[in-house]
């Protein structure tokens, strides 16, 4: 279960704060997939920042699976975030001097030499998306699509408890767009874990299922 209590987000500015969030309270269990829908501006990228850990809320709760990750040091969280947590953006964010295959396996590098157990793992992955004759292949090689799909891969490498996509499919056309998202909820069906999209895409919205809207920080 992911749990969300009464999270709110502000920045500093020389006029005074910036409220961003304002007491975001939801929940998400095992399995459960959500779209998060809203203008520009609202708080959706900010959302999945906190979310997946990458930095603090100014107030409220955040629990995966009952653990607070901002309750310990930094360097615990960061761990906490590599083995729980999966992430796919707008920009694919792959490596450009690494292979399809390589870029796949580095949430696996980033905590030692990749086991055969995850290689095979990986090379299962590339082809559960339809790269696997394109693992030996650079990023500048591949499609937009493609690229977007490798994202995905390397997003499942670990399994994790919660996948979070934020515009996944902004860059693609509509074929590729349906593509990625069926992949997204596929696969991440079979990891069975908890699978968060923030997209302005309706089709995509609707391929997800259930949706909330997020309007001036607060999640209606």
């Amino acid at each position: 279960m992911l749990e969300v209590e009464r999270l709110s987000k502000s920045y500093p500015t020389p006029s005074g704060p910036i409220r961003v969030l304002d007491e975001v309270s939801l929940r998400v269990a095992d399995g459960e997939r959500l779209a998060v829908m809203g203008p520009s501006g609202s708080g959706k990228s900010t959302l999945l920042s906190i979310l997946g850990t990458l930095e603090p809320p100014t107030s409220g709760i955040v629990r995966l699976d009952g653990i607070d990750p901002f309750a310990g040091p930094a360097d615990a969280r960061a761990s906490f975030r590599n083995r729980s947590i999966g992430f796919v953006f707008q920009e694919h964010h792959l490596l450009a001097g690494c292979t399809a295959l390589d870029n796949v396996l580095l949430p696996a590098v980033a905590t030692g030499r990749p086991s055969p157990v995850t290689v095979d793992r990986a090379r299962l992955l590339l082809e559960r998306v339809g790269l696997a004759a394109r693992s030996p292949h650079l990023p500048g090689q591949l499609s937009g699509g493609a690229r977007q799909r490798v994202a995905v891969a390397r997003a499942l490498l670990l399994a994790p408890r919660l996948l979070l996509a934020d515009e996944p499919t902004g860059q693609l056309d509509s074929h590729g767009a349906a593509a990625v998202t069926d992949l997204l909820v596929e696969l991440g069906a079979e990891v069975g874990g908890m699978l968060i999209v923030v997209t302005h895409a309706d089709a995509v919205a609707e391929r997800i299922g259930r949706v909330r809207r997020l309007v001036d920080g607060r999640l209606q």
